[in-house]
């Protein structure tokens, strides 16, 4: 694939996703990397054109250079978001019990503390994205480390195999610690998320180093 079909590609996707304002996003491509400029409305808008990015064909890394530009009608007092960030965090019952405290600071959130599993420090994150008046989340919570289980090698491995979306044959998993090393191939950014959600769901890891490399065909 060229890299102006690439371009073309990534243009039309952003235009096709209902979630994306994409009226003042500019797209480059250049040997698989695609790299998005310009300004969107809202936090939510930022992600959503990086991850529909992500799912197009061909594209092998993205540089995430897009601002924030807040409707005046959408701003927020720091206050007001913080209050809206404890409330959500509250109510979330996939986040009960956890050690998460939040920062905000012109419309930028800082996420810190201990939670007991990826998945949990992922739906912090996605909860917040949506608030009205972020401009920005930074994710520093970090995953309670603890004895990783005996042949946790095999337990990734196992539970690559089983998905229908992998070919599990070409990744390796080894250990290091607590921290799961992922390398080999997949095809593209879905197969290497859903590889990494994968060992995130082992017990006892802290970390998951990833090393895939996307070949397309």
């Amino acid at each position: 694939m060229t890299s102006n079909q690439l371009q073309v590609d990534v243009q039309e996707e952003l235009k096709w996703d209902p979630k994306v304002d994409a009226r003042h996003i500019a797209v480059t491509a250049h040997d698989g990397a695609v790299t998005l400029t310009g300004y969107v409305p809202t936090y939510f808008d930022r992600m959503r054109a990086v991850t529909a990015t992500e799912h197009v064909h061909g594209v092998k890394a993205v540089a995430d250079e897009l601002e924030v530009h807040l409707h005046e009608a959408h701003a927020k007092e720091d206050s007001d978001i913080a209050d809206s960030v404890v409330h959500i965090l509250e109510w979330n019952s996939a986040l009960l019990d956890q050690d998460i405290k939040a920062t905000v600071s012109s419309g930028r959130i800082i996420l810190t503390g201990e939670v007991d599993w990826n998945y949990q420090r992922d739906e912090a994150e996605r909860a917040v994205n949506h608030l009205v008046g972020v401009t920005s989340v930074t994710n520093r919570l970090t995953v309670k480390s603890r004895v990783a289980a005996a042949k946790v090698e095999k337990q990734i491995t196992n539970a690559l195999a089983r998905h229908a979306a992998l070919d599990a044959r070409q990744i390796h998993v080894t250990m290091s610690g607590t921290t799961a090393v992922l390398s080999g191939h997949v095809h593209s950014f879905d197969e290497a998320r859903i590889a990494k959600n994968a060992a995130w769901s082992a017990p006892g890891i802290s970390a998951v180093d990833d090393h895939l490399l996307a070949i397309h065909p």
